[in-house]
């Protein structure tokens, strides 16, 4: 086979675009005696792909079924199915509904709503502010990188 052609299966091959029948061709040209120096470092690696299509797993493996162990799994498994039953039917006893109106996290006064609310609401503020001070930043960066690349 011509080196030029091997070449290029060679990289189709690195690029994963060979079918079966080029793999093929690499792979006879590979374990001739006529290799080309400067592709020698392929040989090994096609020389490895057909030792290892000749081996076999010899050992025998055994299956043995204990029944003590799955019985035990058996109950295992059971143990934990009622528990969990029990542990949501627990659950959903515990959760019951709400009581009273503090429960809620409700006020009882306007007065004292809108001061939590105003609380919350400067909170909220301040954050947001955080947020845009960042942004001046950013756009300064922005203008700063388009003067160096001129955009």
């Amino acid at each position: 086979m011509e080196l030029a052609n091997i070449e290029k299966l060679i990289e189709k091959y690195v690029q994963g675009e060979t079918n079966r029948e080029e793999e093929h061709q690499l792979k006879q040209y590979f374990l001739s005696e006529k290799v080309a120096p400067h592709l020698r470092s392929y040989q090994s690696l096609f020389g490895y792909f057909d030792q290892s299509q000749k081996e076999q797993f010899e050992k025998e493996i055994s299956f043995k079924s204990n029944k003590i162990t799955s019985a035990w799994i058996s109950i295992a498994a059971s143990i934990l199915f009622f528990g969990g039953i029990f542990a949501y039917m627990n659950y959903k006893a515990v959760s019951a509904p709400v009581q009273t109106v503090s429960d809620l996290g409700t006020f009882e006064s306007p007065e004292e709503a809108f001061k939590q609310t105003q609380k919350a609401l400067a909170l909220l503020s301040e954050n947001v502010n955080t947020g845009v001070e960042g942004i001046i930043y950013l756009n300064e960066f922005e203008k700063s990188k388009n003067l160096i690349f001129k955009k």
